[in-house]
């Protein structure tokens, strides 16, 4: 879950070229609104302020190590391994986050089941209710999965202001951790454990024996002790950083030429909007887009690879030319254009596709902000397609955030969250390229990587980026 889980539109705002994909996703049994946007029954706080009990000894979990073929459990016994291991579950550094993390009993012992994140509100008004949706949407998608926890344990992760201090923020804070603490009980799933993170110590909201939780906090230590952290390190599973990094990729970036790109697409759309609202130059304006994408998808995959996020994004911007962006922008626009283009999800395609979108994405500045839905779904599509699941709910999010009413963001956002198989999306994308093609594995746009691009792989510098 995300700060944009509650951004949200109607499926009747939806138009005829998004049937083919949503009618896949509700076969996957996503339709509708997502729980967390659905109406909340009134319910009573039965325990009052008394705390839930203390947590068992131990909470286990398990990790595979793929690389080795099998399955080993590991066991943390403290809350200071809770607070470590954090990153290693959700695969990233939570940072200004509420994180919710399901427990299941398994021979006495808890044992990891789904997480859910969202950001702190800033309105302190807004806590009762971001707590009721986080623990709501947890407790009833894992119920759909047929494995409901039995108990929970929650994380509020944020920094101090600077002069600020980590204790400072846990008071702040304590209000929230019990309003979390009461929705969950209220849903008869205890939270065992409750733990603020911050400035490099933890506290527990669940303890106030100073000789195991001491008012100053407990330090963390070294980042990366505990043994779910060494577990996963062994396992070649690595932490990407913050979300904050990763939004970075799909924002538009201070400095880099707004105003051309803005009257590039003002150009762009004085051109092709009127061509796309006549029935007859909709389509031509539909294959010249996805012509123009097929040769940026080869000119992209054909550049020297280089080392590092920012660098990779640096060298893909450098690639496409502003109008070619402009074009491809406002081309998206149109849902059958947009839903053509989601075909490129697999094999040799998804990566130079995925780097396209989310290209696309960082040049909608300014009043073309909202133009940024379209290449954030279809980075969010590849992204969950190809088995980036972070990535895909996080451009998912921010799809919707761009616009709240884009149908195809709002279904695929919440199918990921449920933990769906993309797989009958991509049979649909694939019936429908075999039926329009009569090729039954389609072409692969990258398979002539370099062919028919008319400049070479020059890009808006006017010369081929090297990284």
């Amino acid at each position: 879950m995300t700060n944009h889980s509650e951004a949200t539109g109607s499926p009747e705002n939806g138009d005829r070229a998004d049937r083919g994909l949503e009618e896949a996703l509700e076969r996957s049994g996503v339709a509708g609104p997502a729980e967390s946007d659905a109406p909340t029954p009134a319910h009573s706080d039965r325990d009052g302020d008394r705390p839930p009990p203390r947590p068992a000894p131990d909470i286990s979990c398990t990790t595979s190590y793929r690389s080795h073929g099998d399955t080993q459990q590991v066991t943390l016994r403290s809350p200071a391994e809770l607070a470590d291991a954090l990153p290693y579950l959700l695969g990233y550094r939570p940072e200004d986050s509420i994180v919710l993390v399901a427990l299941h009993d398994k021979d006495g012992q808890g044992r990891f089941g789904g997480r859910a994140r969202l950001g702190i509100p800033a309105n302190r008004d807004d806590w009762p209710a971001a707590a009721r949706q986080l623990a709501q949407g947890l407790v009833t998608g894992s119920a759909r999965r047929g494995v409901r926890p039995e108990q929970m344990i929650l994380f509020l992760c944020r920094e101090p202001d600077p002069g600020g201090s980590g204790r400072q923020v846990k008071d702040h804070l304590a209000p929230l951790a019990h309003a979390l603490r009461v929705e969950c009980g209220a849903l008869d799933v205890p939270v065992v454990e409750a733990l603020c993170v911050s400035d490099g110590r933890y506290w527990s909201y669940c303890c106030d024996n100073q000789e195991c939780c001491p008012a100053a906090g407990t330090p963390m230590g070294l980042a990366g002790t505990s043994v779910l952290a060494a577990a996963a390190t062994y396992a070649g599973l690595q932490v990407r950083g913050t979300l904050r990094e990763l939004r970075a990729r799909l924002l538009p970036r201070e400095g880099f030429a707004t105003a051309d790109q803005e009257a590039a697409l003002d150009a762009a759309g004085l051109k092709l909007v009127p061509r796309i609202l006549d029935e007859a130059g909709r389509a031509t304006v539909a294959d010249e887009t996805l012509r123009l994408a097929e040769r940026l998808l080869r000119r992209l995959a054909a550049a020297p690879p280089v080392s590092g996020a920012l660098p990779s994004d640096l060298r893909d911007d450098d690639l496409i030319r502003h109008d070619e962006a402009a074009t491809l922008i406002l081309g998206l626009q149109d849902r059958t254009t947009r839903d053509r283009a989601a075909e490129w999800m697999e094999g040799d395609d998804a990566a130079p596709a995925l780097r396209l979108w989310r290209a696309l994405a960082r040049r909608c500045s300014g009043p073309y902000g909202e133009h940024a839905a379209a290449p954030l779904t279809l980075a969010g599509w590849v992204a969950w397609s190809t088995g980036d699941e972070l990535e895909a709910r996080e451009a998912l999010a921010m799809a919707l955030g761009a616009d709240p009413d884009y149908l195809f963001a709002r279904l695929l956002h919440q199918a990921c969250n449920e933990g769906l198989d993309p797989e009958s999306v991509r049979r649909c994308l694939r019936s429908e390229r075999s039926s329009r093609t009569g090729d039954s594995d389609g072409d692969s746009a990258v398979s002539g990587a370099g062919d028919g691009d008319s400049d070479g792989g020059r890009g808006r510098g006017g010369g081929a980026a090297s990284g």
